[in-house]
């Protein structure tokens, strides 16, 4: 691949950023909603950039979904930057305490949550929480 071409590529994998994250969709307002009313199970992911807990929540999450495709097949994840959205109306009706806040929703139920965790059993047991309710 000669520099042009690869800087060509860069630049669109770069544009498309701020639609797909890593490890679901990024948050717009309504979204959630709309989710949740087409009877969709909701994995929310508030994290920021910076933070480490963060990160390692994320790169969990991440190798849960390559183990088990049915995760991201049955499971809407959903990442929310709390920098810019942990004042917003979803945040505050969820009371959402902080970054690396994990939610499961199914309708208009909470099924769990995870509040700064990041260890593996937790995570798994929330993501197979979120599973469940999405194939009964």
């Amino acid at each position: 691949m000669d520099r042009r071409t690869f800087l060509a590529s860069s630049a669109a994998v770069l544009a498309a950023g701020p639609v797909f994250a890593a490890n679901g969709i990024r948050y717009k307002k309504g979204l959630v909603e709309k989710e949740l009313a087409a009877g969709n199970t909701v994995f929310l992911d508030f994290y920021t950039e910076w933070c480490s807990t963060c990160r390692v929540q994320g790169s969990k999450i991440r190798k849960l979904l390559k183990a088990n495709p049915a995760y991201e097949a049955n499971v809407t994840f959903i990442k929310i930057d709390f920098d810019k959205h942990g004042n917003s109306s979803l945040a505050n009706r969820l009371n959402i305490p902080r970054r690396s806040t994990l939610v499961v929703l199914k309708g208009n139920q909470e099924l769990g949550r995870i509040v700064a965790g990041t260890r593996d059993k937790d995570i798994k047991a929330l993501m197979d929480t979120a599973l469940s309710a999405a194939t009964a």
